[in-house]
């Protein structure tokens, strides 16, 4: 039987930790020197809103937030449809991001690139980023399409 230092056993376990280590940053640093540019359109005073780009900011993506007083035509002049709208509209990388969308549902349709106008959580669900309150049911997010409206993901 072979016997192994006991302090070659420590020297294995901290080599493995600090492998761990390095790699755990090399990622994280990667995710931040991508930070992602996203615009922020909003009713002027809208705190949900505030909140969900706090939200954005939290998870390495650069906003800017316009407040506009006449959101509704702004959605119209993105192609959001009304029963897929809601409290804000996020362009980002050429997509509208409609509502609370959660940030792995912006990380799917930005690596997946789809061919779609952008994705939807309408209404101002209550747990979803940047609202209050728990998540009452599972969260449904729907592409944005010409006119129609499928389910992307749901949460």
């Amino acid at each position: 039987m072979i016997k192994i230092h006991k302090y070659s056993k420590w020297r294995y376990l901290l080599v493995i930790m600090g492998l761990l280590f390095l790699t755990f940053a090399g990622l994280h640093s990667t995710r931040a020197t991508e930070a992602v540019e996203t615009t922020l359109y909003k009713n002027p005073g809208c705190l949900c809103c505030d909140d969900y780009a706090a939200y954005l900011r939290q998870h390495d993506f650069n906003v800017t937030v316009v407040e506009s007083p006449d959101l509704e035509q702004f959605k119209r002049a993105q192609g959001i449809p009304e029963n897929l709208q809601g409290c804000h509209t996020l362009l980002v990388n050429g997509y509208a991001v409609e509502g609370h969308v959660p940030i792995t549902i912006i990380e799917k349709l930005l690596h997946e690139q789809p061919e779609t106008r952008g994705v939807s959580l309408p209404g101002m669900p209550a747990g979803s980023p940047g609202m209050t309150g728990q998540k009452q049911k599972p969260f449904e997010i729907y592409t944005i399409m010409d006119g129609e409206a499928s389910v992307y993901v749901t949460l």
